[in-house]
């Protein structure tokens, strides 16, 4: 009896400390995903020199494209987690579609850096092309914009063409000069048919501490002062893998 008891009373504790602990680690993760998210976000933007402002004016402006999921957020319909996205994380937004008569709920995550793209559109014109479709990436894209006019231009799974299963993005819908053009996306495939253009990023999927977008600043601050963007992205064709 009293070894019965005293087994019921272990499991009793343990049953406890487990929830315990997991407790204190969804308030850890919420922490640190707060820190990240809200802490100051330093990168130093020196005047330009009056060789850099006249190298600025002999080039054309750059136009920057850039994916949406797994590149800048990642989302999931609520209640369908998925593995990548440790339980109770918190969004940074939630998205309500309704596609095919249907209502569909999106929980969405931002990569750390999102917000800083901003500073990127002094530099770049930021657009969006995406292989999904327009009612949500349209919806994920006004969120990330909030109401502040730096993703005007949009494509989306209509201006894509569909290739053995996969969609690609044809670069010249955006415009018609490819030296000027910059692809950032997660999906080599998709711009297999311009990998010149395009800077190689790992796909994201919801890692508060992944600072893949912030490092990518000094690149794009030095890459809009060049006469083709070509020159310099072709070199990185090692780091593709386009099928």
């Amino acid at each position: 009896m009293m070894k019965t008891q005293c087994l019921l009373g272990v499991r009793t504790f343990v049953a406890f400390a487990t929830k315990l602990w997991s407790f204190i680690l969804y308030i850890l993760r919420r922490q640190v995903r707060t820190i990240i998210q809200y802490q100051t976000v330093r990168y130093d933007i020196l005047p330009l020199s009056p060789v850099s402002r006249n190298r600025l004016h002999q080039v054309k402006r750059k136009i920057l494209v850039l994916d949406l999921d797994e590149t800048l957020i990642h989302s999931h319909h609520d209640g369908v987690l998925r593995p990548t996205v440790r339980p109770g994380t918190p969004p940074d937004f939630i998205l309500k579609t309704l596609m095919d008569r249907q209502h569909h709920r999106y929980v969405v995550h931002k990569q750390a850096g999102v917000d800083f793209f901003e500073t990127v559109s002094q530099w770049y014109e930021l657009v969006v092309f995406t292989a999904s479709m327009e009612i949500y990436g349209s919806a994920v894209a006004d969120k990330l914009d909030n109401n502040r006019g730096v993703l005007k231009r949009r494509f989306y799974r209509q201006h894509c063409t569909l290739d053995l299963g996969s969609y690609i993005k044809d670069l010249s819908v955006v415009h018609s000069d490819l030296s000027s053009i910059v692809i950032l996306d997660n999906s080599p495939g998709a711009y297999r048919s311009h990998p010149d253009n395009a800077i190689p990023i790992k796909s994201w999927f919801s890692d508060p501490s992944d600072t893949s977008l912030l490092n990518l600043l000094p690149m794009l601050d030095a890459l809009r002062f060049t006469a083709d963007v070509r020159s310099v992205l072709s070199r990185n064709l090692h780091q593709h893998r386009l099928w």
